[in-house]
């Protein structure tokens, strides 16, 4: 039989490894769908970005990311993202998927009042 403490530490131990956010969630806890987020627990690379940094236009989102934007920028970034290409947020933010560098645009989810 186990001791108190040993029985204490294992079901911390489960519920750091079950029972936080996953590594495809965003802040407000809805998921990220897997193939957009190839990032871990520590280092995602699916964010939610400033409103400011998204211009909506007749062809559809230009996202001018600059550091600070995402955790991932360390320099200005420019992105079109036509309306087809848009994913719905299960908020009401803009999100964008960086991956395999900060150069590339994985996936991008808009409000869906926007798309």
């Amino acid at each position: 039989m186990a001791s108190k403490p040993t029985a204490l530490l294992a079901a911390a131990y489960a519920l750091i490894l079950g029972g936080s956010a996953g590594a495809h969630d965003a802040a407000r806890g809805w998921p990220y769908p897997p193939a957009c987020c190839k990032g871990n627990e520590v280092g995602g690379d699916c964010e939610r970005i400033p409103g400011a940094s998204v211009k909506i236009g007749p062809r559809g989102f230009s996202v001018t990311l600059l550091p600070g934007d995402h955790h991932l920028v360390t320099r200005q970034h420019l992105f079109q993202i036509p309306y087809g290409d848009a994913l719905p947020s299960g908020d009401h933010d803009f999100h964008i998927c960086l991956h395999p560098s900060e150069e590339y645009m994985n996936c991008f989810f808009a409000p869906p009042d926007s798309m």
